[in-house]
């Protein structure tokens, strides 16, 4: 029996990671083609001062590099591909000078240098009344403290600039010879007002930017088409195709998880991690702790974020040698719960929801000669699962119908130890997406809807793996760690945490 082809258009999807780019081909009902993704690894430059940088050139090359290999792994289906769709990591900024040149480093969202420069945007502004009308909070994750920090120690630099934008805006640039900022994109610089959809003109007039030096806000069904010559030459088969710009990458990966209405709630943990709410229009108040973006123009992104996530694994993994993950993996599911007599703050590198402390810094109590590397593992796990639980808490008491939890990102799913721990400390069943690489399949459902092929993101069945349901007597332990968590939290809030 002949296997059915799978239908066309194909979706030529670009994700652009803090930790990776890959390129994948969806068929156009969404699902992905066997065996036909690219994907080259990097890691982001850090420094001890705070610095979370990438080289623009080196994002050119890996974007470059996965588009020549799944071009060339379609072979003859490149032919039949239909658009290209892109996501990026979001709160990243660049800068050209007057002749186009990149002059700047990638700054990203993880850089907190800019801490001082919070404090001085509360002594200009009115915190609260921009974080209502922008969704954003001052934070060092968000470009209103970047420029003024840039300003202030780089001022050569700073004033060479005359043009900002996100790297995904410069691909565009770079391929097409013009750009524009999708909304979902601006909403997460701290810039945009949420309810207009414009750039904030008090928050300008209060930074050494201005609008015109911003490219053109366009909503995300907003296409391009005509490589120019050296890129048409190199991807013959995109030359005309429609080419959709950036949209952020937490929103994709929602849409690609299924979590397209308030009816779920997705959690994903890759690098970092977020919890986060598909609604439509836009919310009228921005509850205390999180955060509201558009993933465009008819719909909103409630939700919180946490600068932890498989980054934490890693930085335990190599910090303490540990055995192979599949030896931790058994310890973990072995051990119970809240047992190590640790209190853990998981912030090695700041905090953002909810509280939004960017100076915050990793807090370990209660170390002995009896702690072993894998209990602080498991506590390191709860201390993250404790700040999901107070993210899922404040989306809760916003949007009371909201309904399953569903689980996505390799940094989580690939350890259903710490999917048992998440789902005992929320208290809520949590299911693991089967889905491959949600944040792809969500941009490339996004595209599907604008070209018309599908009539809304989501009409396509999403496909559901294992659920995690929490165990009462493990979430009453758990309570009395988050409680713990929190008392720490308190006691150092007031002193640089």
């Amino acid at each position: 029996m002949t296997e059915e082809a799978p239908p066309i258009p194909y979706i030529l999807t670009i994700d652009l990671g803090t930790s990776s780019a890959r390129a994948m081909l969806f068929d156009a009902q969404g699902h992905a083609l066997r065996g036909l993704v690219a994907r080259e690894v990097h890691a982001m430059h850090v420094r001890p001062d705070g610095a979370v940088e990438d080289d623009v050139s080196h994002v050119i090359e890996r974007v470059a590099s996965v588009l020549d290999q799944i071009l060339a792994l379609a072979g003859p289906r490149a032919a039949q591909i239909g658009a290209v769709a892109m996501d990026t990591f979001v709160s990243n900024v660049l800068g050209l000078n007057a002749a186009g040149q990149v002059v700047t480093p990638v700054y990203t969202y993880a850089d907190t240098r800019p801490t001082p420069d919070v404090e001085t945007l509360r002594n200009l502004l009115d915190e609260g009344a921009i974080y209502q009308r922008t969704g954003c909070r001052f934070h060092t994750s968000y470009l209103p403290a970047r420029f003024l920090w840039l300003q202030r120690t780089d001022p050569d630099r700073f004033s060479s600039v005359q043009q900002w934008m996100s790297v995904g805006e410069y691909l565009v640039a770079l391929f097409f010879g013009r750009t524009a900022c999708t909304f979902s994109i601006a909403s997460w610089t701290g810039l945009l007002d949420r309810k207009r959809l414009a750039w904030d003109a008090e928050v300008f007039a209060a930074l050494p930017v201005r609008p015109e030096q911003f490219a053109p806000l366009v909503d995300a069904n907003h296409a391009f088409r005509g490589l120019l010559p050296a890129w048409a030459e190199r991807w013959p088969a995109l030359r005309d195709v429609p080419w959709f710009p950036a949209i952020g990458d937490g929103a994709a990966a929602n849409i690609g998880s299924g979590c397209t209405s308030a009816e779920r709630v997705a959690l994903t943990v890759g690098t970092s991690g977020a919890m986060r709410v598909i609604l439509p229009g836009t919310p009228e108040n921005v509850p205390d702790g999180l955060w509201c973006y558009r993933v465009d123009s008819r719909r909103s992104l409630l939700g919180g974020a946490l600068s932890e996530g498989g980054n934490v694994v890693r930085w335990l993994r190599d910090t303490l040698q540990l055995d192979s993950p599949e030896d931790v993996e058994r310890a973990l599911q072995s051990m119970e719960p809240d047992a190590h007599g640790l209190t853990v703050l998981p912030h090695l590198a700041g905090e953002r929801s909810p509280g939004w402390r960017p100076d915050a810094r990793a807090a370990f109590t209660g170390l002995s000669l009896a702690t072993r590397p894998v209990d602080i593992v498991q506590a390191m796990m709860e201390a993250v699962a404790y700040r999901f639980a107070l993210v899922d808490q404040a989306i809760c008491s916003a949007v009371p119908q909201t309904g399953e939890i569903i689980a996505s990102g390799g940094g989580l799913t690939s350890s259903p130890a710490w999917m048992q721990i998440i789902a005992d400390v929320i208290g809520r069943p949590v299911t693991a997406s089967a889905e491959i690489e949600s944040t792809s399949r969500g941009v490339a459902l996004l595209a599907l809807e604008s070209l018309g092929i599908l009539s809304d993101v989501g009409a396509v069945p999403l496909t559901m793996d294992c659920t995690y349901k929490p165990d009462a007597h493990r979430h009453a332990r758990y309570q009395e760690g988050l409680a713990r968590q929190q008392h720490l939290y308190a006691a150092l809030r007031g002193n640089r945490l």
